[in-house]
């Protein structure tokens, strides 16, 4: 493939980034172009295989017909990697993990997360959600962390935490979206403590003692990331820092609706992303020792 097919798929990457990983596009745009591009190519594979299990009907409809999808995108991508990439997007993707060194058993447990969803439509416990969570979340950290260049192996927990955390908060913003799709990603045990059901879809103060304690939990996951920020060189140490900031304030938009998460999406105006990104620009966290 030639290098301008490349870039025009380095270029498509960035545009799923900016259209559909808004808070990631604006950390990412705080690193230098050749790291920014790994990030794009990253979040590109993520999100294509996501479109996949996520697309309407795809697991409450023609199941079948979904995972043959999901099993051909993963044969496509692995033939890209094998050096025959059939489009310019996967071309791209496939340089980004030679180019960086990303361990290819992540994708192993990133695909294994996503046919997951297939036919997993809640999870009984939190131990239960990390389990899957490991595949669709916290592998995506130790993905990101060779474009990231850290100083120290010490900081692969704090990438695996905001992997979490960002799921989490997802996961929270997003309960309406996943009942559509036939999904509860809270767990059933802590629902059930507090006596929530989110099938009502109805704020009531069950539902809010619910959220409320899943999203401490989420608060904690963002507090252990934050201590890998130190050991990241300092343009990703504002990149991460960014994005992690920007989606801690998601769980501030959600309190801000009275946990409302089912008549609307709680997002972080554009203007906010934006002075956040700019302090990032004046802050840059010590380094680890």
């Amino acid at each position: 493939m030639s290098g301008a097919e490349l870039e025009a798929g380095y270029a498509e990457c960035a545009r799923l980034t900016r259209a559909y990983g808004t808070t990631y596009y604006w950390g990412t745009a705080l690193l230098p172009v050749p790291q920014r591009r790994h990030v794009y190519a990253v979040y590109a594979l993520c999100r294509l295989a996501d479109d996949i299990v996520d697309a309407e009907g795809a697991t409450t409809g023609d199941v079948a017909a979904t995972a043959a999808a999901l099993a051909g995108f993963r044969a496509r991508f692995d033939a890209a990697l094998s050096g025959d990439p059939p489009d310019a997007v996967l071309a791209a993707i496939a340089h980004t993990v030679r180019e960086t060194g990303i361990d290819t058993e992540c994708f192993d447990r990133f695909f294994g997360a996503m046919a997951m969803d297939l036919s997993l439509t809640c999870y009984a416990t939190w131990d239960d959600l990390c389990g899957y969570m490991e595949g669709s979340a916290a592998v995506i950290g130790e993905m990101m962390l060779p474009v990231l260049q850290p100083l120290t192996p010490d900081a692969l927990e704090p990438a695996r935490a905001l992997g979490f955390a960002f799921q989490l908060t997802n996961f929270l913003r997003d309960v309406g979206e996943d009942l559509d799709r036939g999904r509860v990603y809270l767990p059933a045990a802590d629902l059930a403590r507090f006596g929530a059901d989110p099938w009502r879809r109805t704020v009531d103060q069950s539902w809010r003692d619910a959220m409320a304690f899943e999203i401490a939990r989420n608060r904690e996951l963002y507090a252990l990331a934050r201590t890998g920020l130190a050991m990241l060189p300092p343009a990703s140490a504002r990149c991460v820092g960014t994005a992690l900031d920007l989606y801690a304030q998601i769980l501030e938009r959600i309190e801000a609706r009275d946990y409302d998460v089912f008549s609307g999406r709680a997002r972080v105006p554009t203007w906010r992303k934006a002075v956040t990104a700019a302090g990032a620009l004046l802050h840059v966290p010590r380094r680890a020792a």
